[in-house]
C-alpha cells in the first residue's frame, strides 16, 4: 500500500478505483497491463506506470522509519481507519496515525480559526471547550498557529484527547514551536497526516490536509476567520462532505469576524454562541429513545443484515449512513444496498444529507 501511493499518476480516487477492481495493492502490482487499462479512470498511461514502477525501496525505508517511531499506517479497510471518511471519494486510501486515541470516536468535532485571533475568540473558545468536557469529545484540529494551537491546548487542559491533522510526514512538527504540544497529544490524542516522512509543509499540502479535518468530524467550528483562507476552505469542504459546521458571530467591523459572518450569512454555517447549541445540534443531549421500535420479528423475511440496519435506525431516528456504518461495521456499499432494500419494501425513508427515518407502523 505504501509502495501504491508513491505511483507515479496515481492518487487517491485512482487508487481506490484499483482496489475495489483487484482487491489488493499485491494484486494491482501483479496485474497485466491490458487487465489495469481496462479498470475506468486508469488508461494506458497510468497502466504504465504501475508496471513500470520499481523503487519498491522508497517503501521499505518508509515501513522501517514507521517502526522505528511508532507510527501506524492505517490502509481503508483496516478497523482503525476513520469510518467517517469512508464516504468521501477524495480520502486518502492510507494514513499515518501516531497515538493514543481512537480515529472513531462516537463524538467527534473539529475547530479551525485565524492563526491571529484576538481575546474575543480566545476566551470564547476556552469556554467553549471546557462546557465540552463532560461529553468527552475528540477535538480535531490542523497544529497550526492561533486557534489550532488553543483547541488543542484547551482539550489538553480538560483532559480530552485531541488530534492534529498535519501537512506533512510524521518525522517533523510544524511549526516547530507546537513541539512539545505535539508529544504531548501523542499521550492523550494523537497526530496524523496522509504524507509520507520527509514530506516537508509545501503550500500545497494544506488545502489536501483541510478535507480530513472537516471530514474526519460530525462538526466543524469555525472560530474567527476571514472572508479567505484555509478556515473558509475547511467549512466548504465540510458543507460538500455533508458535516454540519458553526461559525461565531463577530461585529460587523472586525475583519477577523468576516468570514464566520458570511458563513451565516449565506446560510453555510450555523450560528454558534455557547457550547449547548452545539450540544442540541448533534443531539449529544438527547439519550437513546426508549420507545416502542418497529418489531424485526414481525418480519421474519428480512435478512440478518437488514435486521441489523433496520434497528439501529430505530433506535436513532434521523441517523447519518456514516453512523450507522461505524454502529454496525458495514462497509458504504453494503450498507447503501441494504438501505435501498429496505426503503423499496416500505421500511425506510430517506431523507436529505444521506440520513434515514423508520415509517410509522400504521404507514406500512
Amino acid at each position: 500500500m505504501i509502495a501504491l501511493t508513491c505511483v507515479p499518476q496515481i492518487g487517491d480516487v485512482h487508487a481506490r478505483a484499483l482496489l475495489r477492481h483487484l482487491g489488493s495493492a499485491q494484486a494491482i502490482f501483479r496485474a497485466r497491463r491490458s487487465e489495469l487499462e481496462r479498470i475506468p479512470g486508469i488508461g494506458s498511461v497510468r497502466a504504465s506506470a504501475i508496471r513500470g514502477y520499481r523503487d519498491l525501496r522508497r517503501a521499505e525505508k518508509e515501513l522501517q522509519f514507521l517502526q522505528q517511531s511508532g507510527v501506524e499506517a492505517v490502509a481503508e479497510g483496516h478497523p482503525s481507519y476513520p469510518r467517517r471518511l469512508l464516504h468521501c471519494p477524495d480520502a486518502p486510501v492510507l494514513l499515518y496515525f501516531k497515538g493514543q486515541a481512537s480515529l472513531n470516536e462516537a463524538r467527534t468535532i473539529s475547530i479551525v480559526g485565524t492563526r491571529a485571533p484576538t481575546a474575543y475568540g480566545k476566551d470564547w473558545l476556552t469556554g467553549f471547550i471546557d462546557a465540552l468536557a463532560d461529553f468527552q469529545p475528540l477535538i480535531v484540529s490542523g497544529l497550526a498557529y492561533g486557534i489550532d494551537t488553543l483547541a488543542h491546548r484547551q482539550a489538553l487542559t480538560c483532559g480530552l484527547a485531541t488530534l492534529g491533522v498535519m501537512a506533512h510526514g510524521q518525522d517533523r512538527v510544524y511549526p516547530s514551536v507546537n513541539q512539545p504540544l505535539a508529544r504531548e497529544m501523542t499521550r492523550q490524542g494523537g497526530l496524523l497526516t496522509e504524507y509520507r516522512s520527509h514530506t516537508p509543509p509545501d503550500a500545497q499540502n494544506f488545502p489536501r490536509r483541510n478535507r480530513i479535518v472537516a471530514a474526519i468530524s460530525d462538526a466543524v467550528v469555525v472560530v474567527e476567520t476571514g472572508e479567505k483562507g484555509g478556515s473558509m476552505i475547511t467549512a466548504d469542504l465540510a458543507n460538500g462532505y455533508h458535516r454540519e459546521v458553526l461559525a461565531l458571530p463577530g461585529r460587523v467591523c472586525d475583519p477577523k469576524s468576516q468570514g464566520c459572518n458570511r458563513l451565516i450569512r449565506e446560510h453555510r454555517a450555523h450560528l454558534v454562541r455557547e457550547a449547548g447549541d452545539l450540544v442540541q445540534l448533534l443531539n449529544w443531549d438527547v439519550p437513546p429513545p426508549q420507545k416502542a421500535s418497529i418489531q424485526t420479528q414481525l418480519f421474519p423475511e428480512l435478512k440478518p443484515e437488514e435486521r441489523l440496519l433496520l434497528r439501529a435506525v430505530t433506535e436513532q431516528e434521523g441517523i447519518h449512513i456514516d453512523e450507522l456504518c461505524q454502529r454496525i461495521e458495514m462497509t458504504p456499499q453494503a450498507a447503501a444496498k441494504t438501505l435501498l432494500a429496505l426503503e423499496l419494501s416500505g421500511l425506510l425513508e430517506a431523507l436529505p444529507g444521506k440520513r434515514y427515518r423508520t415509517f410509522p407502523l400504521g404507514r406500512h
